[in-house]
This record gives C-alpha cells, sequence and structure tokens, in this order.
C-alpha cells in the first residue's frame, strides 16, 4: 500500500561520497540510506550484511535480519519472475536458503551487483510503500562512491517507478544542480507542477520504443547546434539517445562527436591545449584566464522540443587550477552504439518522466536552492 498522491525529496550532488552522480536519502525498514538516483536503471538494491564483498559506503550496512518486517522473495513468485526484464538476467535459487530468489546486475562500466530480492518497508520523503521489493547485495563492487545502493527509477515492474503507478501515476521529475556540495534540487513523484520552479515553459518530446531493452528511455535526438551554428552528421539518421541520469558525460556517435567537436574547436580557439583526460579526448589549460567565453550547446528533440545545455554542463574541470578543463562530451566507438544524454548536460533544468503517457518533458529551472 502506498500512501500520497505527490512527493518532493532534496537531491543533492554526490561529490562529498566521491561520485558525479546525484544522490537522495530515503529509509528502509528503519535505516536511512544514501542511494545514488538511476534512470537507466530498475532494480533498487542496497549492500546488506552478511557480506561476502562490500566497497565502503558512509550509511551503516543495512542487516536485514535485525528487521521484523523484512521478507526473502520466493523463487516462484512474479517479483522474481520479473528480473530477467528488469537486469537482464533470470531469477534463480539461492544456495543457502533453496526458496529465495538472487539476482545479477552488471553495469555498463564493469560495476555489478549480486545478492538476493527481499521485501522491506520504503520510506520516500513523505511517502510510505509496504512490502516494497529490493536487492538485497551480498557481491557488489565498482563505482558507486560512498552511497548505499541505487535508486532504480526504469520502466520495469521492479523499479520504484512501477512500484508506485497506481499513486503516483507513473510520473516524476527531477532537477540536477550543480556539483557543489551543499547545493540541493529536487526529485519529485506525482504530478504537481506547483513545486516546479522552472523559468522557461515544459516542452514535451516523445519517447520511442526500443526492442532490447526496453526498460530505458529513449529519445530521439535530432540534431544540436553550437554556439547557434546547426550540426548536421549521420549520426543524426538513426536519431536515438538514451536519456540517463546514472551516467555523468553524454557519449554520441563518432560521427556527431567529430562534427561537433571540430566546431566547437572553431567557435572556441586561440587557447592552450591540455592532454586528455580519461574518456575526454578535448581539453584546455585555462590557468591564466579569469574568464573565457563558451560557446552554448543546444539539444533539439524531435516534436520541435529545443533545450538549452547549462554553461555548467560544458566544461569537466579535472583539475581545481583549471590547469586541465576538458570539454565535457565523449565519442562511442561505433556508429552502431546508442548515443546516452547524461547528467552533467541535464543540470538546472526540469525534466518530467510520464511513463504512462511515454513523454519527457524539458524546462529551465534554477536548480539548486541552498
Amino acid at each position: 500500500m502506498v500512501y500520497s498522491t505527490k512527493d518532493e525529496i532534496p537531491l543533492y550532488s554526490g561529490v562529498k561520497l566521491l561520485t558525479l552522480n546525484y544522490i537522495i536519502t530515503l529509509q528502509l525498514g528503519k535505516r536511512n540510506m544514501t542511494v545514488l538516483v538511476d534512470t537507466g536503471s530498475d532494480l533498487t538494491w542496497v549492500q546488506c550484511e552478511p557480506c561476502k564483498l562490500c566497497y565502503s559506503q558512509q550509511d551503516p550496512i543495512l542487516n536485514p535480519g535485525l528487521s521484523r518486517s523484512y521478507k526473502s522473495v520466493a523463487r516462484n513468485s512474479s517479483s522474481c519472475q520479473s528480473l530477467e526484464g528488469a537486469t537482464g538476467f533470470a531469477g534463480v535459487c539461492g544456495a543457502d536458503q533453496k526458496n529465495s530468489c538472487n539476482y545479477v546486475v552488471n553495469y555498463g562500466d564493469g560495476s555489478y551487483t549480486r545478492g538476493e530480492l527481499g521485501r522491506e518497508r520504503l520510506y520516500v520523503g513523505k511517502t510510505y510503500v509496504k512490502d516494497f521489493v529490493f536487492g538485497c547485495g551480498r557481491n557488489n563492487k565498482g563505482l558507486f562512491g560512498g552511497a548505499s545502493g541505487i535508486l532504480g527509477l526504469g520502466r520495469s515492474n521492479l523499479s520504484l517507478i512501477s512500484q508506485t503507478s497506481k499513486k503516483f501515476d507513473g510520473v516524476f521529475s527531477y532537477c540536477l544542480p550543480s556539483t557543489e556540495v551543499d547545493s540541493s534540487g529536487s526529485l519529485t513523484f506525482g504530478w504537481d507542477a506547483s513545486v516546479y520552479k522552472n523559468s522557461t515553459p515544459i516542452s514535451y518530446t516523445k519517447m520511442i520504443s526500443n526492442p532490447e531493452p526496453s526498460t530505458f528511455y529513449f529519445l530521439n535526438l535530432t540534431s544540436f547546434s553550437i554556439g547557434g551554428v546547426a550540426i548536421q552528421a549521420p549520426g543524426f539518421a538513426t536519431g536515438r539517445t538514451l536519456i540517463d541520469s546514472g551516467t555523468v558525460i553524454s557519449r554520441l556517435v563518432p560521427s556527431v562527436y567529430n562534427t561537433l567537436k571540430t566546431e566547437f574547436l572553431k567557435q572556441f580557439s586561440g587557447y592552450p591545449t591540455a592532454p586528455s583526460y580519461s574518456i575526454l579526448d578535448t581539453c584546455f589549460n585555462l590557468s591564466a584566464y579569469e574568464n573565457v567565453n563558451i560557446p552554448t550547446l543546444n539539444l533539439h528533440f524531435e516534436d520541435t522540443v529545443n533545450v538549452n545545455v547549462d554553461v555548467l554542463g560544458m566544461f569537466y574541470f579535472a583539475k581545481d587550477d583549471a590547469s586541465q578543463v576538458c570539454l565535457a562530451l565523449a565519442s562511442l566507438s561505433s556508429e552502431d552504439e546508442v548515443g546516452i544524454t547524461g547528467n552533467f548536460q541535464q543540470r538546472n533544468l526540469r525534466i518530467v518522466y510520464d511513463t504512462k503517457k511515454s513523454k519527457v518533458g524539458f524546462a529551465e529551472e534554477a536548480c539548486s536552492y541552498t
């Protein structure tokens, strides 16, 4: 059972937990858990005791054995059968408890979590969810910072959005703040535009279907413009991009990235270069400059939806003294891969997901409320 038809929860940058993803605090049973907000994941999970392999996290690790309200999910349950659609792996019988449902989730960056499905009381903001299905991770490794786990906001039956759809009608939104430690944005559930602080109207573009996997949020990205100059490339022929709050840097197919990079360098010329940083290959030494003019980036989606990328989403500071500042976009390996719009380019926007009407809305909003 779920109570409340709308809710708003403070959302913060995860920099204090050594991650560039965004975090909220929820309560499982009687324990507060700080989790990463991820529209590219379906299963919500946290690390659990006893742990076979657990990374270091800020909060105490959840021990379900101490909770009277925790229940294991049975192998023959509909929740266990939903695992394959949510994670790509079918649930399997647990080794210790023959009827328990074990899960595996592998992420694109090599991170993973393994454990069993459980049910527990969940409190998110003012919202109470009885018997919320989540993953109790016993074997977890990867780039999760000091968070307790992941909040899955995807489209499968196991996501938080689906488990609360009767009350929130499949609608949620967020506004991602800057990476300042104390800057607060918001995550909302349900349709209540009164909590939005957007400065421009919300414009909607429809989600596009994708057979594998269908639980992601795909949009049709038709073109870019950089500094007012339209960017056209063969890679826009397929158009689709995955919008993902759990990916930091946006990835573009090579033809699109190279065309955009060439135009960016035309407009942002005369600055000393710096070495590449990780996947970022367009870097500058700006330590001698107090001010620079950064070309604006606009994303153009189907249904004539134009999204202005905040200036904070253009550069990644690899070094705090600005001696290595990189264009915050990266190229994929091939034209066959699917582009990703990451959270760096989603800052200071109110992004509204309406899963039942299959549309995503964008509006400009100053997301730093503190």
